[in-house]
């Protein structure tokens, strides 16, 4: 097991996010992977040069760690576009399961979209666990809203985290989410989720793209007339569904009719619009995508939001510097994983292997397997947990792990 010195490699970093909360609990980065240039350019700036350009496969050479982390890139999973039946980006699931059993690191830590667990008929969720099962981990995957860990925004993921042979905890949540449906029948007894008000805290003002920010990446585009009008007629929670109908923009007009009229496959679709949103004050943030600057409207200003703000939503700090052009800049902070929620996950891994009060096991298990928090499941889901209940048996370390939980 490991010491003080806990190491881990970070695949397809990004800007950095699980990189830098996985610093904060006290890892040493080996290495850091990611093929976007601009994605490289702003890690280098921010974390360091142990970060390399490059495109991962099952033959990619890593060095040694305590842990491999990583999220692989989520679009043909996403619920916030169209999805894409036999999208290769899916495929590098299985890249990621198969560097895992290459290199056989103490634990591993998986993050991706909810999307990810009914792509496909939920086959990609086989493709992360067999193998790794087969290989001798112990894992947990579980479906989680990142407000339940402090982050000021209603943001759900899968995370996956596994043991070599040993039982890992999986992170305790540290705060009880509210402000969407279901968000608080968990852990009532925590302190409430962070809220918009406290992300935006002490900001300056922000200014328009032509004038000098004062803080990086604060700054806003002035709207025009049109947009302007329908952003006045949006009260605190609205969204483009609450405004008349002659206000709605024609892209989101064509959406609202084909969703309705044309019989496009559900899995196609990705979620159901809502268009400009304007977010509420006292409730944490919606998800920050990589379009949130071009759709969340300030709670209180007439205008959308700044890349900094979303930055703050997700727990960048302030001295934290992205590169690349305005939308790669989005885009970086829109796919990040929140310094803070990956903190609370490395900080509970990180006190796992240093205690080493683990107790070894001959064989892998799934733990436990929590794709929802909600009290009914979706067709597709239910049809993916009676798979998954088949393959794996974990009934009742699943039931004694939930208790703990709740």
């Amino acid at each position: 097991m490991a010491d003080n010195n806990s190491s881990a490699v970070d695949l397809f970093c990004g800007a950095g996010g699980l990189s830098l909360g996985l610093l904060d609990a006290g890892f040493e980065i080996r290495l850091s992977v990611d093929h976007d240039r601009a994605a490289v350019e702003t890690y280098t700036r921010n974390l360091g040069r142990h970060v390399r350009r490059l495109e991962i496969t099952e033959d990619s050479v890593i060095p040694g760690a305590d842990v491999i982390a990583g999220g692989p890139p989520c679009q043909g999973f996403s619920s916030a576009g169209p999805r894409r039946i036999g999208d290769q980006r899916n495929s590098l699931v299985g890249v990621f399961a198969d560097i895992i059993v290459k290199h056989r690191p103490q634990a591993f830590v998986f993050e991706n979209v909810e999307g990810f667990l009914t792509a496909e008929g939920g086959c990609r969720v086989l493709e992360l666990l067999e193998p790794l099962v087969e290989a001798g981990y112990r894992i947990h995957l579980r479906k989680v809203n990142a407000a339940n860990y402090g982050v000021p925004q209603h943001r759900k993921r899968v995370l996956a985290i596994g043991g070599l042979g040993w039982n890992p905890s999986f992170p305790e949540p540290t705060h009880c989410a509210f402000g969407a449906p279901g968000a608080s029948r968990e852990v009532r007894h925590l302190p409430h989720a962070r809220t918009l008000e406290d992300a935006f805290r002490d900001l300056p003002q922000p200014v328009t793209e032509a004038e000098a920010c004062v803080l990086s990446d604060h700054f806003y585009r002035s709207l025009a007339e049109d947009d302007l009008v329908r952003v006045r007629a949006l009260e605190q929670g609205n969204t483009m569904r609450d405004l008349p109908e002659e206000l709605w923009h024609a892209s989101y007009k064509r959406r609202a009719y084909r969703r309705v009229m044309d019989g496009t496959p559900s899995e196609r679709r990705g979620g159901p619009p809502a268009g400009v949103r304007r977010l509420r004050l006292d409730h944490p943030s919606k998800s920050i995508t990589g379009g949130a600057r071009s759709e969340f409207v300030h709670p209180l200003e007439d205008r959308y939001l700044t890349l900094r703000e979303c930055a703050r939503i997700q727990t960048f700090p302030d001295t934290f510097e992205f590169s690349g052009t305005t939308p790669k800049r989005a885009l970086q902070i829109g796919n990040a994983v929140p310094p803070l929620l990956a903190s609370v996950i490395g900080k509970t891994l990180f006190n796992d292997l240093r205690t080493n009060k683990v107790r070894k096991f001959p064989e892998g298990a799934l733990l436990s397997f929590v794709p929802t928090v909600s009290e009914g499941m979706s067709p597709a889901l239910q049809q993916l947990t009676c798979t998954v209940t088949a393959r794996f048996d974990f009934a009742s370390e699943q039931h004694e792990q939930l208790a703990l939980w709740r």
